[in-house]
C-alpha cells in the first residue's frame, strides 16, 4: 500500500506540475489585455494672492479607460478622438479632484485649457483651471477621488503645491487621498501678486515626471509628510506581483533559520541602495533592461529550487538580484524628482514602507515553510511552486521585451 500510495503521489505531482506549466504557457497566446493596473496623476496646486491655478496631468492610456475614447482600439489617442472626449475628461476632473478652502468645497472660476501633449512616443493630457485665492488663516485642502471605485488599478496623484519661494511634495494614494495645509500669515506675505503657469510635468514612456522640486511646508491630514510615502511604498510593493513572486521564489526552497535571516537582510540591503542611488540620480539604468532583468532574476531562482539539492550562499546572488529590483523600486519616487530638503525623509519613509510588507509576509511565510520542509513531499511541492514561479517570469520577460 506504501508503494502504491507513493506511485499515485508521484503520478499526481507529474500531473499537477503539467498542467501548471501549460496553464502558465497559454496565457502567453493571449490576446494582451489594455488592463492599466498601474495608473499615476500629476497635481501641481500654484497658490498665488489673487488666485489658485491647478494643473493635472495624466496618461492618456488612463484617459482612454475613463471615457472610452480609443474608437479604433490602437491603444492611443488620435486628436478627433482626444476632441470627442475632452469636455468629459474635465468634467470627471472636476468632479473627483476637489480643492476646499476651510472645508468648504471650491468650483474653478475658470478653465484655462485641457490639452493633449505629445513627447516623443509618450502623451499625456493635461488640464489647467484657476481657482479662488485662499487667505491667511485659511486652510486649503485637496482630495482625490479618481480610480476610488476601481480595485484593480492602484492610482497614485503625486502632488506638488509651490506657494511663494516654498514647494512641497505629498503622494496621495490608497485610502490616504486628501492632502490640507495651513496658510500662516508668514506664507501668504511671501505669495507672489501676479502667478505664473506652473511648469507642466513631463512623462515619459516609464510614466516619468520632471519639474517638481519642494522644500519643507506646515502640512496636516493623514496624507502629508512622511506618512503618505510610507503608504506609497506599501501600496507599490503590494502591487509589484513580481517583486512580491521573486522574493516567495527565494523563501521556497528549504533553507536554516540563518539562511533564511541572510537572504532578507540581503535583499533588503540591496534594493534599498540602488533606489536610493537611483533617485539620488547617481545611477540610471533605462526600465527596458531593469524590468525583463527582473522577470529573469524570478526565473533563475525556480530554476536554482528545482534543479539544485542543496542551496548554499543564496544571500550572494540575492543581493546581486536586489540590486536590480531595487532600481524597479525607485520608478515611482523618480516620477516625482523630489526636492533636496525632502529627500532623505522621503526616500526613508517609502523604504520603510516597503520593508514593513515584505517583513510581514516574510513572517507569515516563514512558519509555513519551515512546516513545509518537514513534509514527505516538500521537494515535489517546492518544485511545483517553482515551476508556476518560472513560468509567470518567462511570460512577464517575453512580455516585457515584445510587448512593452
Amino acid at each position: 500500500m506504501k508503494n502504491l500510495g507513493g506511485v499515485f503521489m508521484s503520478l499526481s505531482f507529474r500531473v499537477l506540475s503539467l498542467l501548471s506549466f501549460f496553464t502558465c504557457l497559454s496565457l502567453l497566446f493571449l490576446q494582451p489585455a489594455h488592463a492599466h493596473p498601474y495608473s499615476a496623476g500629476y497635481t501641481t496646486l500654484l497658490i498665488g494672492k489673487e488666485q489658485t491655478i491647478l494643473s493635472y496631468a495624466i496618461d492618456e492610456l488612463s484617459v482612454i479607460e475613463l471615457t472610452g475614447a480609443d474608437k479604433n482600439k490602437n491603444g492611443m489617442l488620435e486628436t478627433d478622438e482626444f476632441n470627442a472626449v475632452k469636455d468629459q475628461f474635465a468634467q470627471s476632473v472636476k468632479k473627483q479632484l476637489v480643492i476646499k478652502i476651510d472645508g468648504e468645497g471650491k468650483e474653478w472660476t475658470s478653465l484655462n485649457n485641457v490639452t493633449l501633449q505629445r513627447e516623443g512616443d509618450a502623451s499625456k493630457i493635461v488640464l489647467n483651471a484657476v481657482f479662488p485665492p485662499i487667505f491667511p488663516g485659511q486652510a486649503i485642502s485637496l482630495e482625490d477621488s479618481l480610480y476610488a471605485n476601481d480595485p484593480k488599478t492602484n492610482y497614485v496623484d503625486l502632488l506638488t503645491i509651490q506657494y511663494g519661494n516654498q514647494k512641497s511634495t505629498a503622494a496621495l494614494s490608497g485610502r490616504n487621498r486628501s492632502w490640507t495645509m495651513l496658510l500662516t500669515e508668514s506664507d501668504w506675505a511671501g505669495l507672489d501678486q501676479g502667478i505664473k503657469q506652473p511648469q507642466q510635468p513631463s512623462i515619459n514612456l516609464a510614466g516619468q515626471m520632471d519639474g517638481a522640486s519642494s522644500a519643507k511646508s506646515e502640512q496636516e491630514g493623514e496624507a502629508s509628510g512622511w506618512f503618505s510615502f510610507f503608504s506609497l511604498g506599501m501600496n507599490h510593493i503590494l502591487s509589484g506581483y513580481d517583486h512580491l513572486l521573486f522574493l516567495f521564489s527565494l523563501l521556497l526552497a528549504r533553507q536554516t533559520f540563518k539562511q533564511y535571516a541572510m537572504v532578507i537582510t540581503s535583499f533588503t540591503i540591496a534594493h534599498s541602495l540602488t533606489l536610493t542611488l537611483t533617485v539620488l540620480g547617481l545611477i540610471s539604468i533605462p526600465s527596458s533592461i531593469v524590468e525583463p532583468a527582473i522577470a529573469l532574476s524570478i526565473c533563475y531562482v525556480a530554476i536554482e529550487n528545482i534543479f539544485s539539492k542543496k542551496v548554499n550562499n543564496r544571500w550572494i546572488v540575492t543581493f546581486f538580484f536586489g540590486l536590480i529590483h531595487g532600481m524597479g523600486f525607485a520608478d515611482l519616487l523618480m516620477e516625482m524628482n523630489l526636492p533636496k530638503s525632502e529627500l532623505a525623509v522621503d526616500i526613508f519613509s517609502f523604504n520603510v514602507g516597503i520593508e514593513a510588507v515584505q517583513l510581514a509576509i516574510v513572517a507569515v511565510l516563514l512558519p509555513v515553510l519551515i512546516r513545509l520542509g518537514s513534509w514527505n513531499y516538500s521537494k515535489k511541492a517546492i518544485n511545483v511552486g517553482s515551476a508556476i514561479a518560472l513560468c509567470l517570469g518567462g511570460i512577464w520577460f517575453v512580455e516585457r521585451i515584445f510587448f512593452s
